[in-house]
């Protein structure tokens, strides 16, 4: 019985928070008006503060400055009737009393609403000696005040409209450039192709999001047509695939069944060539097959070997072997017989099927009495193998066509020798899962034939 511990459950990962959706228009407009108000508040307080202490400093200045005037004139010699009436004007109310108890001008109120500030004035006569009370009424001034507040809340409320309506104004303006682009996915979305946002610079914040966007749209629109390109291959592939198949099983079904239903009636020799065709087709169906599967395997990025191939050794074996089955055609090689190993890293039997289709191809063209020449040289970390021929040679607008799948540039090749259209095609992925590539380059006149060349990282 194990002693180990229960085993931590894996943690599950955090829940993604759903993206919020409130409109960048509503939540501009609500953060600008909402820094607004409070801006609009803070002023409002702060003008009436000063308007308050203003009006209570101006209050005490009209006080004092009354009260100087009293004793300005009480030095003057000025009779205690001229004193109240002169300092008892606009608001102000004086009341002067007297050494001998007499009391002058009006009364002074009393409450938390008044003013108020005394004085004794000298001077000669009855005044000399006097003592004078001044009072102000502030009641006048907190109306004005009422009256401002007022005044700051309507403004400050009409400014807030105006405000929003404006900024409202100001913000759909400046998002229309998103407008656009929601307009333009749109657009993607229900079909349309090839549009783009196009910014007129790509340095601000606008710019660097629609460039984004118009390179998203061309990656997606090039994914896209890769996709569909790839697909429309793939259907054309099964298609002739199933047609090359059709070849050989229709072969292999008539000749079972005029063996199974005429054997008796057939004399040997005819029997022994219905056999042989039936094992004819089905080693040429089982071929195909395999070229089939190695194609699938090249295409889904099956990983080679990785083994040191002396690819200078493998050239010279190949050229050897070409040799001896086509005695007609002369094969000559250079690079590959001078010791050079050429190390390469791969698969070896990958790699000898990529010659080996390229000589036979090269010699098949060359026919019987025609010329090939393989050379093998480095060039800057790589090597290249070229397989040359003298025969009729690729047109130029199918140097490429003819590492397709399924591709015969002559249509009756399928017939004599067994072909499926599908070796160059393997040879050039094998070379390409390699680190490597198989091209087809022009010949320059007034040379001939075909010129191919397969080039291979070396190892290092």
């Amino acid at each position: 019985m194990s002693d180990a511990g229960p085993q931590p459950a894996t943690a599950a990962p955090p829940p993604r928070r759903p993206l919020s959706t409130v409109s960048i228009r509503v939540r501009v407009i609500a953060a600008v008006m909402a820094v607004l108000a409070l801006v609009l508040a803070a002023s409002s307080v702060a003008v009436n503060a000063t308007f308050v202490s203003q009006s209570e400093r101006s209050l005490d200045t009209l006080l004092s400055g009354r009260a100087q005037l009293a004793r300005q004139l009480a030095r003057n010699g000025a009779r205690p009737q001229q004193v109240v009436n002169r300092v008892g004007v606009d608001g102000v109310l004086a009341s002067l009393e007297l050494r001998d108890g007499t009391v002058l001008g009006s009364p002074v109120p009393t409450g938390d609403s008044v003013r108020t500030v005394t004085t004794t004035l000298s001077g000669s006569g009855r005044v000399n000696g006097a003592r004078l009370t001044l009072a102000v009424n502030s009641s006048l001034v907190s109306g004005s005040r009422d009256a401002l507040r007022r005044t700051l809340l309507l403004s400050g409320l009409a400014a807030l409209g105006l405000s929003a309506l404006l900024v409202a104004l100001a913000v759909r303006l400046a998002l229309r450039p998103l407008d656009s682009m929601a307009g333009l996915a749109q657009q993607v979305a229900g079909g349309a192709r090839g549009s783009r946002l196009a910014p007129t610079r790509t340095g601000t914040e606008i710019g660097r999001t629609a460039h984004a966007f118009d390179a998203m749209l061309d990656e997606l629109e090039g994914a896209e047509t890769r996709a569909r390109r790839a697909e429309e291959q793939t259907r054309a592939f099964l298609a002739d695939a199933a047609h090359e198949l059709r070849t050989p099983l229709t072969g292999i079904q008539a000749a079972a069944e005029t063996l199974l239903h005429h054997r008796d009636a057939m004399d040997p020799d005819e029997q022994e060539r219905v056999e042989a065709l039936l094992v004819g087709e089905a080693r040429r169906a089982g071929r195909l097959v395999g070229d089939l599967l190695a194609v699938a395997r090249l295409e889904a990025g099956a990983p080679t070997a990785q083994a040191p191939v002396a690819l200078g050794a493998l050239v010279e074996a190949e050229v050897d072997r070409a040799s001896l089955l086509r005695e007609g055609t002369t094969l000559t090689s250079a690079g590959a017989t001078t010791g050079d190993p050429a190390v390469v890293t791969g698969d070896e039997e990958a790699l000898r099927g990529v010659l080996r289709n390229l000589l036979e191809n090269a010699c098949r063209a060359a026919g019987s009495t025609g010329h090939v020449h393989v050379e093998l040289r480095r060039e800057d970390g790589r090597v290249a193998v070229d397989v040359v021929d003298d025969g009729p040679g690729v047109p130029p607008a199918d140097r490429e066509r003819i590492f397709d799948r399924l591709v015969r540039l002559d249509a009756a090749r399928s017939v004599d020798s067994g072909g499926s259209g599908l070796g160059l095609a393997i040879a050039r992925g094998t070379a390409r899962a390699h680190g490597g590539d198989l091209v087809c380059l022009p010949v320059d006149p007034p040379a001939r034939g075909a010129h191919f060349r397969l080039t291979l990282p070396l190892a290092r």
